[in-house]
């Protein structure tokens, strides 16, 4: 009796995704086997019921995952305690509250790589690629992506292949690689239609749409947007249609039909503040802002920023971010160590080998024991040389961190707050020719306002090319200096700059590691030193990289000293030394400083 009601319920569940008037006799039904049913059956259940609701009501979801999640412990069942753990990170995601969804997501990988789930696991994987893919960490979404797809693969599973085809997608439209994001949106198409499935059809035509707006082929995303919307309207699927809405306002703000943009996007802000997708509002927010600036209402444009700006830092902030970025080191580490217990263990293994063989002949003792010497050396070099890469790494990882936090804030102060200065700005400029002065100091009193916001934006301006250099990026580490030292005041200090062989981009992190060690170096002779000449010198030959900063100020006392104290002087040589390269300073009071740095060929 148990399998028959089980069995009615499914195939009453699975007709209701096409008969959107039955999902509320699905969740009374799936409700009713919660209360009656097995622990077993109440399992299925819960994941089904936590399935239709994650684009209906994603508080709901996350109650229905944190109930299933407790019934799993109860049951002791791994395997669907990790996939519940997935499921509440994939709701925290929806909510636009990352930094938990980034706890749920790494706890559900670990479970089910001890369980050996592999259907469980590649849908976590998919999950970590699209948020990684959110916070723009592109190569790590890929590593995701692509390792989902292998398992998909492995299962012989269309479906799951052609979901990561379209998620990847969406990675190389970042990368601005349009021809392989419609190549793997069209793949996927070619398997969902195979599939004979309407909603991942409407899925990959919307993805090609959005690429060919990209492309600004705007016919061809046009008629693919909007087959993909009707496709959605006949499923009646609230989550999909407003993402529908929005991809069509961008395509028409693309194509500066900004009525017909602002339609659009009001009408998936309609759906998005129903559901709370904040991430949703805050796209469409983001460009119902641009497209009032772009038609002259500065102050709708304003209102706009404002609103973009408040759900931005609800979502995105710098120790969200920085919690992430642990969470994926903590786990890489584990994995690691993993590795090596693996490794260990195996070489224990060998080791006994080959004890129990010396055993068997005194002829044997001598050579057994030199080779069983030989190879434990090897080991220990290899651990060795193991645990030296594992600290490179995570050298590597906080520097890394630490640039895109710097990249995030240059953009937060030039995106947002700048923007926001800048119409702050023209707001006031349209407000003068509204005014009546008095008399001429009220006017010069508003004049001087005009130019203190001026100012303030030139410095928010300022404040976030030194952080990220626009130079650094583009041109190299030559142009980059050259730019800093440009900005510096030649009343109070002149700088002479010699370079040599940098025509040729250096490998990215060489270049920011100099860039930042050169810029704590002028800093530091700008503050301290008292000089009124520094010279710097770059110079790239076969042997690696030479770098000097010397100045002519008060100098300081080295000797007695290993190296100088301080945090900045720490912080220069921390970094040279994650390149492999050494730095020496040459100074005594009244004698100037010398920096000299070298990194060998090959960093």
């Amino acid at each position: 009796m148990q399998r028959l009601r089980t069995f009615f319920f499914l195939l009453v569940f699975s007709a209701s995704y096409y008969c959107p008037h039955a999902q509320q006799y699905v969740f009374d039904s799936l409700n009713f086997v919660i209360a009656n049913s097995s622990d077993a059956e109440k399992i299925k259940a819960y994941f089904l019921l936590e399935e239709k609701l994650l684009f209906k009501d994603f508080d709901a979801c996350l109650a229905a995952s944190q109930n299933g999640a407790g019934l799993a412990i109860k049951m002791n069942d791994s395997s669907s305690y990790g996939g519940f753990q997935n499921a509440i990170g994939r709701a925290y995601y929806f909510k636009g509250d990352y930094d938990s969804a980034a706890i749920y997501y790494y706890k559900a990988l670990g479970i089910l790589r001890r369980s050996g789930d592999r259907p469980k696991l590649a849908l976590v994987l998919n999950d970590l690629g699209k948020l990684y893919r959110k916070t723009k960490d592109l190569s790590r979404a890929l590593q995701m992506y692509d390792e989902a797809f292998d398992i998909y693969k492995k299962l012989n599973d269309e479906n799951g292949m052609a979901t990561i085809l379209n998620e990847s997608g969406v990675v190389f439209e970042y990368k601005q690689e349009y021809d392989e994001a419609i190549s793997r949106y069209k793949r996927s198409l070619a398997i969902r239609q195979k599939m004979n499935d309407t909603v991942g059809i409407a899925y990959s035509l919307n993805f090609i749409g959005g690429a060919a707006t990209l492309q600004k082929n705007f016919t061809e995303a046009e008629d693919n947007l909007l087959r993909s919307l009707e496709l959605r309207k006949l499923l009646k699927d609230s989550f999909s249609i407003a993402l529908s809405h929005g991809d069509l306002g961008f395509m028409y703000k693309e194509q500066n039909n900004l009525d017909k943009a602002i339609e659009q996007y009001n009408l998936s802000n309609a759906i998005a503040t129903d559901m709370k997708f904040m991430d949703l509002m805050l796209s469409n927010y983001k460009e119902l802002a641009a497209i009032a600036e772009k038609k002259g209402d500065y102050a709708l444009s304003l209102e706009y920023y404002k609103k973009q700006t408040g759900l931005k830092d609800s979502i995105y902030t710098g120790e969200k971010m920085k919690q992430i970025e642990q969470l994926n080191a903590k786990y890489q580490a584990e994995k690691r160590e993993q590795q090596l217990r693996l490794q260990q263990t195996e070489i224990s293994r060998k080791n006994y080998l080959l004890a129990g063989i010396s055993l068997a002949s005194a002829l044997l003792v001598l050579f057994g024991y030199t080779f069983y010497r030989k190879r434990q050396l090897q080991n220990k070099m290899v651990l060795q040389d193991e645990v030296m890469k594992q600290q490179d790494i995570a050298a590597k990882a906080v520097i890394n961190a630490e640039e895109n936090e710097r990249r995030r804030i240059a953009a937060d102060l030039h995106d947002g707050v700048g923007q926001m200065m800048s119409a702050t700005k023209m707001n006031l400029s349209a407000f003068e020719n509204e005014i009546s002065f008095r008399d001429e100091t009220q006017k010069n009193y508003f004049d001087k306002l005009i130019a203190l916001v001026d100012e303030s934006c030139k410095e928010i301006r300022s404040v976030s090319h030194q952080m990220m250099p626009n130079a650094l990026l583009k041109s190299g580490l030559a142009s980059a200096v050259r730019e800093f030292i440009d900005r510096i005041d030649n009343r109070i200090i002149k700088i002479n700059l010699h370079t040599e062989g940098l025509n040729e981009r250096l490998d990215s992190n060489t270049e920011t590691v100099l860039y930042r060690v050169i810029q704590e170096c002028v800093n530091n002779v700008i503050k301290h030193s008292g000089a009124s000449n520094l010279d710097i010198s770059l110079i790239r030959d076969t042997d690696g990289i030479s770098a000097t900063v010397e100045d002519n100020g008060r100098g300081f006392d080295t000797a007695g000293r290993e190296q100088p104290e301080g945090i900045g002087l720490k912080n220069i040589r921390s970094r040279v030394e994650f390149l492999k390269g050494t730095v020496d300073f040459d100074s005594s009071p009244g004698k100037g400083t010398l920096v000299a740095i070298h990194i060998p060929a090959g960093h």
